[in-house]
């Protein structure tokens, strides 16, 4: 009686370690979510980083697991990450997260800039982990695809405009531009005020015709870098998440191997501070280039000349994959939540703005994925970095479309030709609305 009882036991034991969500059990992780759900509808959340990461970990967590596993969607609507990142949207929008909560989540986020944050651990330890002859290799020839990428779908999709009757130029200033620009942050906004300044008209009214062309952009970014790695699997167009083709040499190097002690993590943590510092020290003496721009730029050559001991950039390394590892489901779900504003988008959306965005999204990843195989990258991973990202909302949305494709160790990539592209759009941007203005 007693080995059957223990028999019987164990089965249940296995059947509730058979469902594992971000490492918890299934009853763990129930709690740990009905928790976040009780404290939020009693508005008794902290309003501070505690309740911020346990609601978006919680919430996060679920999403994730459910896009993961649901058939349809993990088959045909990019899995996990796009489902994580709609389906937040859509409970917020539809009412079902207290707006409490919401602002603290979007505090956190924005405020106290912890994507900020996540990006740099990201930025660093994806470059500090690439092999040192081939840091160059990788830029030199990614850098030009991305901007001859951006330039011509610049003109597809103006001309697109004109045929539908938006306008060539109409197009290219509220329409691709904005898809371009960087993101809101380092993108739309400065654009909203360099168009009013030239306009002479307020620039909260040109922001809200910049908005709903991004955020759709981002939308149909992360679906299509799902749907693309998902059906490009077997292909050899497919790197399988490096971005050099073999007759190159591989992107990887040896990286982190093995654990990592709390004291490792403390110098990553510093090591890629350290470089951000540096970075926001130059954007203060030359405006026009992006923080995070210049971050890349010194990241790439400390790499590239070995500045720095093997220890600081395994250092930065095991960082790196801790912020990635623990925090990607929960900003997901809190870039969900409060930086996709799907009510607003469907508010202002036209058949021909609809129509130009898919020309965009289209011609973005054919024309990055055909310049890269003939640069020498895989056409796969270089329309995800150099073509939809290039069409996402700057860090938030690099983020969302890397993780929808699986390949996240390309985040440098993807926020070089976003940020540095996104300054020479702004350049551009700012000669064109003062000649057609």
């Amino acid at each position: 009686m007693a080995k059957n009882r223990s028999n019987r036991i164990g089965v249940w034991y296995k059947k509730r370690q058979a469902v594992s969500i971000d490492g918890f059990g299934a009853l763990a992780f129930c709690f740990l979510f009905l928790l976040a759900v009780g404290m939020g509808g009693l508005r008794v959340l902290p309003k501070n980083m505690a309740g911020a990461i346990f609601t978006m970990v919680s919430l996060g967590g679920l999403l994730y697991y459910l896009g993961s596993h649901l058939p349809i969607v993990r088959t045909y609507f990019g899995g996990g990450s796009v489902f994580t990142t709609i389906g937040a949207a859509l409970l917020a929008g539809m009412g079902y997260v207290p707006a409490s909560t919401l602002s603290t989540i979007k505090s956190f986020l924005t405020t106290s800039n912890f994507l900020e944050f996540y990006i740099v651990a990201l930025i660093v330890s994806a470059i500090f982990k690439m092999d040192r002859a081939l840091v160059l290799k990788a830029t030199v020839r990614f850098l030009p695809v991305a901007f001859l990428t951006m330039t011509l779908t610049f003109f597809v999709v103006s001309l697109v405009g004109q045929l539908v009757g938006l306008g060539f130029f109409h197009t290219a200033l509220f329409v691709t531009f904005p898809m371009m620009a960087g993101g809101v942050g380092a993108g739309i906004v400065p654009l909203s005020s360099i168009y009013g300044a030239a306009l002479g008209q307020p620039s909260g009214a040109i922001l809200s015709q910049l908005f709903p062309p991004l955020v759709l952009s981002n939308l149909l970014a992360i679906i299509a870098a799902g749907l693309l790695v998902k059906n490009t699997e077997k292909s050899p167009w497919n790197g399988q998440g490096k971005l050099l083709r073999e007759r190159f040499g591989t992107t990887e190097g040896a990286g982190f191997q093995g654990s990592f002690s709390a004291e490792q993590v403390l110098v990553g943590m510093m090591t890629a501070l350290a470089l951000y510092m540096l970075g926001l020290l130059l954007h203060q003496l030359l405006p026009v280039v992006n923080a995070f721009a210049f971050l890349i730029l010194l990241t790439v050559v400390v790499k590239a000349a070995g500045l720095l001991p093997a220890r600081y950039e395994q250092g930065a390394v095991a960082f790196g994959q801790l912020i990635v590892k623990t925090m990607t489901h929960a900003l997901l779900a809190g870039v969900g939540l409060t930086l996709l504003d799907l009510s607003a988008l469907v508010s202002t959306l036209s058949w021909q703005l609809v129509l130009c965005v898919i020309v965009s999204i289209l011609s973005m990843m054919g024309i990055a994925g055909f310049l890269g195989k003939v640069f020498g990258l895989y056409p796969v991973e270089t329309a995800v970095t150099a073509g939809l990202a290039n069409n996402s909302m700057g860090g938030t949305g690099n983020v969302a479309v890397l993780s929808a494709a699986n390949r996240m160790n390309l985040i440098a990539f993807a926020q070089m030709g976003n940020r540095i592209g996104g300054a020479i759009v702004l350049v551009i941007a700012g000669i064109l609305v003062t000649i057609w203005g």
